[in-house]
């Protein structure tokens, strides 16, 4: 068994690559649809993958990009290294999604992996976030506002359900705002597209 620093390293350094594998282009390669990055919104993640693919596509990216990121945050766990290795992983995880080694640094926006992040660390924390995300997208049918507004509350829930989690959960609601800089001009314009 490696020396715990090594083993914590090791598993933050699989956390970025795990969060580098594109689920969108492999699903869409597979399954005979063009690479997302060059179509729609260009963005390798569910959502866009919906637009120009379908349904069972959109699915499986979603699963993809969740299970990345549910995978890296458990891992540390499983194996029983400390608490802020999860953390650490959950942040490189993430980064590996946004900025992936394996599709030049050009990733999705995260929202799906940060979900995957959450469920991790407090399955209620993920929950609220799922049923807050379906709630927005149900009432005003535009994605990027339910992912805006999950990112927004986020930190205040994970507050109220396990507040030694709101740190790491800002710096992730951080990221994503970052993420949905364009999408928030768009918002504030009234262009920003609706399904």
């Amino acid at each position: 068994m490696p020396e715990p620093e090594l083993l914590s390293a090791l598993m933050v350094a699989t956390a970025y690559l795990l969060g580098s594998v594109p689920s969108a282009i492999l699903v869409c390669h597979c399954m005979g649809i063009a690479d997302p990055r060059q179509q729609g919104s260009r963005n390798p993640g569910a959502s866009n993958v919906l637009r120009i693919g379908n349904r069972k596509a959109a699915f499986f990216t979603l699963i993809g990009d969740i299970g990345k990121g549910w995978c890296a945050v458990s891992l540390p766990q499983w194996i029983d290294l400390e608490n802020n290795v999860a953390n650490w992983c959950a942040l490189a995880v993430l980064l590996g999604h946004l900025f992936p080694i394996f599709a030049r640094f050009n990733g999705g926006k995260g929202v799906a992996t940060a979900v995957g992040i959450c469920l991790a660390l407090s399955i209620p924390l993920g929950i609220i976030q799922m049923v807050l995300w379906g709630m927005l997208i149900s009432i005003g049918r535009i994605a990027s506002l339910a992912s805006i507004g999950c990112a927004l509350i986020s930190p205040l829930a994970a507050w109220l359900v396990q507040p030694n989690l709101m740190m790491p959960v800002l710096l992730i609601s951080l990221l994503l705002l970052y993420t949905h800089r364009d999408n928030i001009r768009r918002l504030v314009n009234g262009a920003e597209s609706r399904f």
